[in-house]
Parts: C-alpha cells; sequence; structure tokens
C-alpha cells in the first residue's frame, strides 16, 4: 500500500467517471493514496506512474491501508457488497468511510448504521460538479454528518472543494444531492422539449436563445447542453444517461416516502429511460433529445 511520508494517506474505492480523478487529484496534492476498483484494469489505469498511487486487492484491504476511505460507487448495492462484506467489516474499526456518490437518503442511512456496528466512523459528502470541477478542485461539497466529523475531515474534502457545506446528519447530503440532479433531468427534459418545437416550427435558434437568455426563464445549463443537441453529439460524457435514470428514479422513491406528487418526475424518468432503451446509456445525458424529437420529426 502507499506509505505516506507526510502522513496524509487516504483511500478511494470506486474509479469511474468521478472517483478515478479524484483519486489522481488527491495524489497530486501530496496524498498517498490507495484505489480500489471491481475491474482492476480501472486501477491500473488511474495509477499510471504515479508513485502516490497504490491498487488493492480488495475493498477490505484498500480500507484497512488508509484512516479514511472515499467511496465513489455507482449506487448502494456496489456500495454494500465492497464496505459491509464480512471481510470489510474487519476492517472497518477505527476507520471511517465518506460516502460521495448518489444514492437515496434512506440508503446512505442503513450503509451508516452497518458501518459504525462494525466499529468505524461514517459521514456523507456528494457534490453538485464534474469531471473538470474534480481536477481542479472546484466541485461543491455537502455533508451530511455532525460538526465534529465535518470539522475533522474538513482539509481533506477542501482538496475536492473550496467550501464544504454541512448539511444536516447522514441523508440530509443524499437528500439534496437528489434534489439538485432532479433538477438536472427536468430543466434538461424541459429545455429538449422547447428546443424542438422552434426547430419543428422553424424559429430561429439564435432569436430563442437570445430571448431566453435574456428572461427569468434561462439556467445556464441550456448553453452548456445547446450544441449536443443541436449536433445530436453525446460522445463523452461526464455524466452518462444510465446515471440521470438511476438518481431521477431514486428521487422520486424517496419523494414517494415523504408524500410528494410524483407524477411529473416519473413522466420525465421515462422519457430518460426512453433513450437508455435506444442504445444511449452511456452517452451524454443531452441524448434524452433524441427522445424528446427525433431526427425522424423532421423528415
Amino acid at each position: 500500500m502507499a506509505a505516506s511520508e507526510n502522513g496524509k494517506t487516504v483511500t478511494v474505492l470506486g474509479m469511474g467517471l468521478m472517483g478515478a480523478p479524484m483519486a489522481v487529484r488527491l495524489a497530486e496534492v501530496g496524498y498517498d493514496v490507495t484505489v480500489w476498483n471491481r475491474t482492476v484494469e480501472k486501477s491500473q489505469a488511474v495509477q499510471g506512474g504515479n508513485a502516490n498511487i497504490a491498487i488493492a486487492s480488495s475493498a477490505a484491504e484498500a480500507i484497512a491501508a488508509s484512516p479514511v476511505t472515499l467511496t465513489m460507487l455507482s449506487d448502494y448495492s456496489a456500495l454494500r457488497d465492497s464496505a459491509l462484506t464480512d471481510e470489510a467489516k474487519a476492517a472497518l474499526k477505527g476507520k471511517t468511510i465518506i460516502q460521495m456518490g448518489t444514492i437515496a437518503p434512506q440508503e446512505t442511512q442503513a450503509i451508516a448504521q452497518g458501518i459504525t456496528d462494525a466499529g468505524g466512523s461514517y459521514l456523507e459528502a456528494t457534490v453538485l460538479g464534474s469531471i473538470p470541477q474534480v481536477k481542479t478542485g472546484t466541485l461543491l461539497v455537502m455533508v451530511g454528518g455532525t460538526p465534529e466529523q465535518f470539522d475533522e475531515h474538513l482539509p481533506l474534502l477542501k482538496v475536492l472543494g473550496p467550501e464544504p457545506q454541512l448539511v444536516g446528519p447522514v441523508g440530509s447530503s443524499a437528500a439534496l444531492k437528489l434534489a439538485l440532479n432532479q433538477l438536472i433531468a427536468s430543466l434538461t427534459s424541459g429545455f429538449a422539449a422547447s428546443l424542438g418545437l422552434v426547430q419543428q416550427a422553424g424559429v430561429d435558434l439564435e432569436i430563442f436563445m437570445t430571448i431566453l437568455r435574456d428572461s427569468a426563464l434561462y439556467a445556464p445549463t441550456f448553453d452548456k447542453k445547446l450544441q449536443r443537441m443541436v449536433d445530436r453529439n453525446f460522445a463523452d460524457p461526464n455524466f452518462p444517461t444510465k446515471h440521470l435514470l438511476k438518481d431521477t428514479r431514486l428521487f422520486a422513491q424517496a419523494a414517494e416516502a415523504y408524500g410528494l406528487n410524483t407524477t411529473v418526475v416519473e413522466a420525465i424518468a421515462q422519457v430518460v429511460e426512453q433513450a437508455v432503451d435506444s442504445a444511449l446509456q452511456n452517452e451524454d445525458y443531452s441524448a434524452i433529445y433524441n427522445t424528446v424529437s427525433p431526427d425522424s420529426a423532421s423528415d
């Protein structure tokens, strides 16, 4: 495992779109980083020739290597099956798990219980932003835990975002993250519908965007996704469609549990699901434009 000379050691579980650049970022600022991924080739790609990054052969070995483990795994099942196996539980005593992926409030609370039962400490630190913000350390970091945990781990979290915020106890960060990601789905699907209509009706695109930008209806994400939609170019995603579908469904489940009307969200989820079913699951989530305004509409 990574042997630290400065006392700064950390583990990262999950070498996906966000976990991989997180590990590199931490190594670049002086942490000795142990990484683990179910597919070892992804860990090897992250390690490259970086002497500050070591590869663990199992999640339990990775957890044992550092006082703090950051998890950026795809979903609740992946997290449970990595951090709460019998082998991992044996390594958890005195260790801290900081959960950074997008899961439901009830799921993060269940993981927290399992971690603390094994003698570990648990908090969540979900993030808003994507690969470019990871690389520059400018993520918005939202922490669910105690004030004491927040203060203890603030220096580490500041490597990833300049102003981490404590939003409440465990579960609060998960709920806030789902609320924000629901806006990704609703804003993108709404913009896709409006863009599709003005294009099919022959409205000048620049006139549409100029008026929209000058109005209270505008959101910067519209311009970020405009060209992708116009060109129908959804390659090289920072956030793929399949993840948007997962998060939208999680929001709907959480909202329904609180008695909210989820009709609109469920309809949006159906639109995203259609994009996934159209083999766009690994493309940028703006690919839902193909569902809302298919190429055949202009024929």
